[in-house]
């Protein structure tokens, strides 16, 4: 079974160009049913601050990933705006959907970027959460998160095995990102899945650097600052046959 992390020049504040950009990356991946898709944090807008114009409010975001995952045959993760009605901030939300037009996943991003200024329009959500993709234990993450060991520490016991999360990383701090994607793979011993977007907005441009950890911290597949997709394979007797090699997962005290 295979992941496929789409890594995408975003279109600034266009759902419905964003949409097409998806379409057609998946068209050249041609994933298989029951494969696994990724997409970069805030995929239908890029990362605006602007949340009453680029909220899912009518929820087509949500129906184009159901429509998606159901076509397909596939687990889709991707993040998108949503603004309740009883909260005066936006979420940033990591949406899953599954076939049959399942919603298995909601996840609100925990830590704001409060160097960017992200707190100010976003809310912090509360809740480390796992879904479960072909028998494995997926934790869905957004960007930032990745800076914080602690969440997935949490998420390691809640039973997960794939880390699986999308960003707009910034270039200036690309190197971060590739060291903190590896150390969240062997700390946890499980596999990392993270996909950045490429390109740039009116703020800040972006490096890319998608790239997939196997629970050694081994490279499965990394990509450069171009528009492409990165498809590999997972293997759980890999993870599981290291887990139970070298079990330091089971260590924990904290």
């Amino acid at each position: 079974m295979r992941a496929h992390l789409l890594q995408l020049d975003l279109v600034w504040e266009d759902h419905e160009a964003n949409y097409r950009l998806v379409e057609r990356a998946l068209d050249q991946a041609d994933p298989d049913p029951g494969d696994f898709v990724l997409l970069p944090e805030l995929f239908d807008t890029g990362f605006s601050f602007r949340t009453e114009k680029n909220a899912d409010t009518e929820d087509r975001t949500l129906r184009f990933l159901l429509g998606l995952a159901d076509d397909l045959g596939v687990t889709i993760q991707g993040s998108r705006t949503i603004r309740p009605c009883d909260c005066d901030k936006a979420f940033n939300c990591a949406t899953v959907a599954a076939p049959n037009e399942q919603l298995l996943c909601e996840y609100r991003k925990i830590h704001p970027f409060t160097f960017g200024r992200e707190p100010e329009f976003f809310a912090a959500g509360k809740d480390v959460l796992t879904y479960t993709w072909n028998d494995l234990t997926v934790c869905p993450v957004i960007c930032y998160d990745l800076r914080f060991p602690e969440l997935f520490r949490r998420g390691l016991k809640l039973g997960a095995q794939i880390f699986a999360y999308g960003a707009n990383w910034p270039s200036p701090r690309q190197h971060h990102w590739r060291a903190l994607s590896i150390a969240r793979a062997i700390e946890n011993q499980a596999f990392v899945l993270a996909v950045n977007r490429t390109g740039s907005d009116p703020h800040l441009p972006y490096s890319g650097g998608s790239i997939a950890i196997s629970p050694k911290g081994d490279i499965l597949g990394e990509l450069t600052d171009q528009p492409g997709t990165l498809s590999v394979e997972i293997d759980p007797k890999a993870l599981h046959d290291w887990r139970a090699t070298f079990p330091a997962w089971r260590d924990m005290r904290l």
